[in-house]
Parts: C-alpha cells; sequence; structure tokens
C-alpha cells in the first residue's frame, strides 16, 4: 500500500514489464466461435504473430461456447466465445520487453471476423521506486 509521499512515475525503474491487451468482440463469425480445432490454430497463430513462445494451448466446449487458453512462456492468450450470440472475449498478457500483444489480439480479432470490438490496455509493469 502506498502511502502519501509515496508516488510512482512513469519513469522509474521498472523491474517486472507486464502489458496487458484485452477486450470484447461483436457480430463474431458463430461457426468460427463453436469450433475449439479453428480457435487453438488462431491461438497458435497469434502467438507466432505476437512473437510469444507457446507452451501449450487447451480448448473446452462450454455450450454452446468453447475457452480456449494458451501459455505462453511470457503468460498467456485467453478467448471465451458465446456463438449464441456472436460474441468473443480475448485476453493477451505478456510479460517482459518483447513480444508485441497488440499484433496478437489483431489477428483474432480479424480471425473471428468481428464486426465490431473494443481494444483496452494495460500497464501491468512492477515499478521500483
Amino acid at each position: 500500500m502506498l502511502t502519501e509521499r509515496e508516488v510512482l512515475r512513469e519513469n522509474d525503474k521498472k523491474l517486472v514489464i507486464g502489458k496487458h491487451v484485452y477486450g470484447e468482440l461483436y457480430g463474431c463469425d458463430p461457426e468460427i466461435l463453436s469450433n475449439a480445432e479453428k480457435l487453438v490454430e488462431i491461438v497458435r497463430k497469434a502467438a507466432e504473430i505476437g512473437g510469444f513462445t507457446l507452451l501449450d494451448v487447451k480448448a473446452w466446449h462450454i455450450y454452446p461456447g468453447v475457452s480456449v487458453v494458451g501459455i505462453v512462456l511470457e503468460s498467456h492468450i485467453s478467448i471465451h466465445t458465446w456463438p449464441e450470440y456472436g460474441f468473443a472475449t480475448v485476453d493477451v498478457y505478456t510479460c517482459g520487453e518483447t513480444g508485441d500483444p497488440v499484433s496478437a489480439y489483431l489477428y483474432i480479432v480479424k480471425s473471428l471476423r468481428a464486426k465490431k470490438y473494443t481494444l483496452k490496455t494495460s500497464d501491468r509493469s512492477y515499478e521500483w521506486v
């Protein structure tokens, strides 16, 4: 917990770099959203495009949707789908200075054929003051 005198500044030394890109996708292709194998392929390619080291990908049918989680050495990529609404949530989180979570996220948006989407970012870094 920070006291009034402890203020984090943008230029302070960062010991842990965390980049979090996430959002909601609307108007997606319901056939893709319900296809676990296709979603696994999409996560694999997103990891490659983002420059991440993919360790494993798992998918679970939570009918009628699918949840897919890719564990990358740098952190994770996840997609949760609701094909009945043409809706998905996507999360790309990386630790470290390498990798491009925005490119990975945008690849997923394109692959799910989203008609509309949000893109949110959060700096999840730990800074030493």
